[in-house]
Order: C-alpha cells, then sequence, then structure tokens
C-alpha cells in the first residue's frame, strides 16, 4: 500500500467509520461478518480505478470460478512451478500482494457502476455456495489443483488483499 493509499485509509478509520475496528479478514466467516459490516456504512467506495462494485464482483468470480471453473488457466507447468510458488508464499506469510485491478484472465467484464450492494450481496452468495460445496473443485488459473481448505485460504487472502483498497465514511 502506497503512503496515499494509508493516510486515506488512516483519516477515513480515525473519522469514526463503522469498519474502523474490523481487521482484515481471517476466515470466509470473517469475510461474512465484514460483509455485514459494510452494508451498514454511509458510504464506501474503491481507491483503485474500479467501483467498489466491481472489486465485489471480482471477489465473487473468483470464489465462483473455483467451483465452476476458470476461463483461461495457465498451464499446468506454470500451474505447478510459478503458480504452486506464488499460493505457497503467500500462505508462509499470511497475506496476498497482487494487481488490485488485474482482472482474472478470460473473466467476464466487472460492472463499473456506482451501486455496490449487488456486489456485495453477489460475493456473499458466492461465499455461502463455497461454503455448503460438496463437489470436486477446479483448478486455480494460476495455482493449480487446490484442496477445498487451500482455496478457502486462498479466498480468504484475496479478500484481505481487497480490502486494502476500501475504504468508508
Amino acid at each position: 500500500m502506497n503512503r496515499r493509499h494509508y493516510l486515506i485509509l488512516q483519516t477515513t478509520m480515525l473519522s469514526g467509520a463503522a469498519l474502523a475496528d474490523t481487521p482484515k479478514v481471517q476466515t470466509l466467516g470473517d469475510a461474512l461478518r465484514w460483509l455485514d459490516r459494510l452494508d451498514q456504512v454511509k458510504e464506501a467506495r474503491s481507491t483503485t480505478a474500479w467501483k467498489l462494485r466491481a472489486v465485489l464482483e471480482h471477489l465473487a468470480q473468483s470464489i465462483e470460478m473455483s467451483m465452476d471453473g476458470f476461463p483461461e488457466p495457465k498451464s499446468v507447468l506454470f500451474q505447478k512451478t510459478a503458480g504452486a510458488m506464488a499460493f505457497a508464499f503467500f500462505g508462509l506469510r499470511g497475506r496476498m500482494s497482487h494487481g488490485l485491478t488485474d482482472a482474472i484472465p478470460g473473466a467476464p467484464a466487472l460492472p463499473q457502476l456506482d451501486d455496490w450492494k449487488p456486489g456485495a450481496a453477489r460475493l456473499r452468495t458466492a461465499i455461502t455456495r463455497f461454503d455448503v460445496h460438496a463437489g470436486p473443485l477446479k483448478p486455480h488459473f494460476a495455482y493449480g489443483m487446490l484442496s477445498k481448505g487451500e482455496f478457502a485460504l486462498a479466498h480468504t487472502l484475496h479478500i484481505a488483499n481487497h480490502q486494502d483498497e476500501i475504504v468508508v465514511t
């Protein structure tokens, strides 16, 4: 996070925002509780070129695609080498860092709309669907085959990474 984003986030938190006491999500259950709190704020926005709705729908896409399939996977060689190493690195350090406006390869375009509530609803639905999903999971486009627990970790770290760009007032 650059200094400007850090200062914006700190100013927002100090202003008494509803999410000021919200730590980064640690589980998908935490993500649902974070969405509950997000629904209570007066205003929220993304600090990137993506509108908040696009961010939330991007997170939902990732979870949905873990069950339905990613449209443009990297090669198996990439998944077993660079992808596997990246996932292991993120897991070991307990946080992910990636381009916060990098779309999932081949994913449908994200809606750049001001009304972010439908994106929050879609993310909530995706998390709930993932939690109850008992079938096989599809390989992640970059990380390859992951267990349900590994996918839960990947999704949690992904959501937490995007929390860096969300400010509330």
